[in-house]
């Protein structure tokens, strides 16, 4: 049997967004268990750097801007940050660096790291021209689901098998427990319900979330609901304005988001990165599709996690109330 080789660093390149990002949690957790001495950094994009950080297999993060300096590529505040940038890149050499992107930008990136690159081969990737970066290509399914994807390309790269079910590898207890910037959360039972997301032919109609925000609260438990931008806030105020006692959240980081999930009974969310934040953080979650399939990137997760609707064929709201009932944690005094 051919032996693991012995690695010691290891970078990985997986910018954005945050869904591929969280969904690269799992391959992390089996590769610190395949090599529990292992240092693992990891390059990101600025506005995703507390999600690696959230795993404790992560020793560094290293912060790109590429998609704002492509804004303001002759400022000279952009030039002083890609070379800051570099420095801190290249402050360490990798036993080997893995594009879990596949992407021409992060495979520029890759290559700019010391250390061998390997990557996705020429018929699993996203952008074929990218794998002609790689030192070492490896095929990959593009039928299956991203979180196996990314799970089986660091196996094959780093020489072990991924085997058993998905971990994203948080631990978010302490976060619960020590949450001071949560202060504004009531003392009673919430769920969140995340009405936000990338696209407009992704949203659940406002009547959808209105009708199960008054079945939440009718057995006692308190909506909550995040938002991003001022157009998002304004809808999360419009729901709590016709469901008394819903709670819009106030702007928060994307680790406070991650501890307000952990904390909650239930998330319920559209397509969206906080919804496979929730599955990450392992509270039962419902994700509703309407203008997307879950099939390769849906929610995943060893705890429940169901994925509802397809392209075109939004879920109503007693499909998604039935699910909520169908995962309400055993022992609690509501629903």
């Amino acid at each position: 049997m051919k032996s693991k080789p012995t690695v010691q660093k290891i970078l990985i390149v997986r910018m954005s967004s945050m869904g591929d990002v969280i969904h690269q949690w799992p391959a992390v957790t089996d590769l610190a268990r395949a090599y529990p001495e292992a240092v693992i950094d990891w390059v990101v994009e600025e506005g995703f750097a507390e999600l690696p950080r959230l795993h404790p297999a992560i020793r560094r993060v290293i912060p790109v801007a590429l998609r704002r300096w492509r804004k303001s590529l002759l400022a000279t505040q952009s030039h002083r940050e890609w070379q800051a940038f570099k420095t801190e890149l290249l402050a360490c050499r990798y036993d080997l660096v893995l594009d879990a992107q596949g992407l021409i930008k992060s495979a520029a990136i890759a290559r700019m790291a010391c250390g061998p690159v390997a990557g996705f081969d020429r018929h699993s990737i996203r952008e074929p021209l990218a794998s002609l970066a790689y030192c070492r290509t490896y095929p990959v399914s593009k039928a299956l689901h991203a979180i196996e994807r990314n799970r089986q390309l660091s196996a094959a790269a780093l020489g072990y098998r991924a085997e058993g079910a998905i971990d994203y590898g948080l631990r978010m207890s302490d976060q619960i427990e020590n949450r001071p910037a949560l202060s504004w959360l009531p003392d009673s039972p919430y769920v969140v319900c995340l009405t936000a997301t990338s696209r407009a032919d992704k949203e659940w109609p406002e009547a959808h979330w209105i009708v199960l925000g008054q079945k939440l609260l009718a057995r006692g438990v308190r909506p909550v609901f995040p938002w991003g931008s001022t157009a998002e806030r304004e809808r999360a105020e419009r729901l709590a304005a016709a469901l008394p006692a819903a709670i819009v959240a106030p702007r928060l980081s994307l680790t406070d988001a991650a501890t307000l999930l952990a904390g909650s009974t239930m998330v319920v969310g559209v397509d969206t990165g906080l919804v496979h934040l929730a599955a990450a953080v392992a509270v039962p979650t419902i994700a509703i599709f309407c203008a997307s399939d879950p099939l390769l990137t849906g929610i995943r997760a060893s705890s429940y996690a169901v994925n509802l609707g397809q392209r075109g064929a939004a879920p109503g709201v007693e499909a998604v109330w039935d699910a909520m009932l169908a995962g309400w944690p055993a022992g609690s005094n509501t629903l």
